[in-house]
């Protein structure tokens, strides 16, 4: 596999505007930061605005905004998803023309009707589209070998993309690039070197070195911190409506993410500005101490 070489590390941050951050966007975005931070890299921020449809008027500001409010200060200019649709337009024919995707007609409703475990593709369209048909999507053409890596975190990870995932979606029927397209190109694309995210991604990351390894591009380091659920174990989301985070109570904040991150916090250090406190925690940050879990009950 072809991982990173030895360069400066380069994390990222990359919300999409769906609506405010909220407690476990904030645990993703202060693990990234502090990872970098303590490494001496760089920690830049990357606005996944793929999906029009679910996105809410300037929430990319205002995302923005909040992560300047919590001096989580980002290094270089923002990069946008929805100003870089070329390159991937250009990144998906390269994978058509070199056989590994290819146009599919099928619909949703097709695919159940397959009733195939975990609802994988059944593959109906690999060889071609069936007469009278319109391709709707493009999918990825997996092959039968085995994805492993060893996340810095939750350990080994394997995945055989047929028999576990399928030919997967890369262009929507909805005409949106699909979301483990555009992180590959885009993780490439700024030279991202490690990446520090929530653990509900790790499921999408061997699809993502599968990518990597076809298009020739290096695999990062990945590290998938403990998600923030609810009581009932659904993922603090604003689709669960979770809260927004209060900008007037930014170092409570932190310090309670940093806490939740397995790090002991004293309680005075609640009251140094966000700068001051963010500098402190560069300073004590710990893999070792991160719980080696995929979620977390936030209280």
């Amino acid at each position: 596999m072809h991982f990173m070489p030895d360069t400066p590390y380069i994390g990222r941050f990359a919300p999409s505007p769906t609506g405010p951050l909220h407690f476990g966007s904030l645990v993703a975005a202060l693990g990234s930061y502090l990872d970098a931070r303590a490494q001496g890299g760089r920690w830049l921020v990357r606005m996944e605005d793929l999906d029009p449809p679910r996105e809410m008027p300037d929430a990319a500001e205002d995302i923005l905004q909040t992560l300047e409010d919590f001096a989580l200060r980002h290094d270089g200019a923002v990069m946008y998803q929805s100003q870089r649709h070329a390159a991937y337009q250009a990144t998906l024919e390269q994978l058509i023309e070199q056989g590994m995707a290819y146009p599919c007609a099928c619909t949703r409703r097709e695919i159940r009707e397959a009733d195939l475990p975990g609802g994988i593709y059944p593959g109906t369209c690999r060889s071609g589209l069936q007469e009278g048909r319109e391709a709707r999507s493009v999918r990825a053409r997996v092959d039968n070998s085995v994805i492993h890596f060893t996340d810095r975190l939750q350990g080994p990870v394997e995945e055989n993309l047929v028999t576990q995932v399928g030919d997967f979606i890369l262009h929507r029927a909805d005409g949106l690039f699909a979301y483990q397209l555009a992180v590959v190109v885009d993780d490439a694309a700024q030279g991202v070197t490690d990446i520090v995210r929530g653990a509900d991604l790790l499921d999408s990351t061997c699809r993502q070195i599968w990518l990597q390894q076809k298009l020739g591009l290096p695999t990062p380091a990945y590290l998938h911190l403990p998600v923030a659920v609810k009581a009932d174990g659904a993922k603090l989301s604003k689709q669960t409506f979770a809260a927004p985070l209060d900008r007037n109570q930014p170092t409570r904040q932190l310090a309670r993410a940093l806490r939740f991150l397995g790090h002991t916090v004293p309680a005075e250090l609640e009251q140094e500005s966000p700068a001051s406190f963010l500098h402190w925690a560069i300073g004590i940050w710990r893999i070792d101490l991160l719980p080696r879990v995929a979620t977390i009950e936030a209280r």
